[in-house]
C-alpha cells in the first residue's frame, strides 16, 4: 500500500497531477514540490496569514489546507496572480505607501487584498481594519498597508467611473454626460 495518493488540480491556470502525502499542507506542496517559494511559511496554524493563496477565488491560509482538499480545485498564488491588473495597482500601492517593510508578510497581504477587493471593491476604512485582522505584519504596522489597499480601492474606483462615463457618451453618440458635443 502506498502513502502517497495523486491528486489533480489548475495551478496559476495550468492543469498539473502529482503524487503527494495525504498529510501534506498545500504549503507544503507549492514550495517544496512544486518550487514556488512567493507563498510563505509563518506559523503553521493559520493565524499569521503569510501562507495566504486564493482556492477556488477564497482566500485561504495554504498551511491548513491538506492535499486532498486541493484536489480538482483551482489554486492561485502570487507566483500566478503578477499578469493580473489588481496585482498592478497594489504592487505600485504598497512600494508607494511603504507597506512593504522585510517583505515576508507582503505576498500574504497582497493575495489577502487582491480577495478582499474583488468581494468589496469599495471598502471602508473600518472593513479594511478589520479585513486585516487574519494578516500580520511585524515591520511596518498596518497603517502603510491600509493606505496602500485603499489607494488601490480609490484608483480602481476613479477607472470604474471613467469607463461609466465613457459607455454613457458612446451611448449618447458622442455627448458628454453635459450634453456637449466632444
Amino acid at each position: 500500500m502506498s502513502d502517497y495518493i495523486k491528486i489533480s488540480f489548475e495551478l496559476n491556470g495550468e492543469k498539473i497531477s502529482i503524487e503527494v502525502s495525504p498529510c501534506m499542507s498545500l504549503l507544503d506542496i507549492l514550495r517544496e514540490k512544486l518550487g514556488l517559494t512567493g507563498t510563505k511559511e509563518g506559523c503553521r496554524e493559520g493565524t499569521c496569514g503569510a501562507c495566504t493563496v486564493l482556492l477556488d477565488g477564497k482566500a485561504v491560509n495554504s498551511c491548513l489546507v491538506l492535499a486532498p482538499d486541493v484536489n480538482h480545485r483551482s489554486v492561485i498564488t502570487i507566483e500566478g496572480i503578477s499578469e493580473n491588473e489588481l496585482f498592478e495597482y497594489l504592487q505600485k500601492a504598497f512600494i508607494e505607501e511603504g507597506a512593504i517593510g522585510c517583505g515576508y508578510c507582503t505576498s500574504g497581504m497582497i493575495m489577502f487584498a487582491i480577495y478582499f477587493l474583488r468581494k468589496n471593491p469599495d471598502p471602508t476604512l473600518e472593513e479594511i481594519k478589520k479585513a486585516l485582522t487574519g494578516n500580520l505584519c511585524r515591520c511596518t504596522g498596518y497603517e502603510s498597508i491600509i493606505r496602500a489597499i485603499m489607494k488601490t480601492s480609490k484608483i480602481r474606483k476613479q477607472q470604474r467611473i471613467g469607463l461609466i462615463r465613457e459607455a454613457m457618451r458612446k451611448k449618447a453618440g458622442g455627448q458628454s454626460v453635459a450634453g456637449k458635443r466632444r
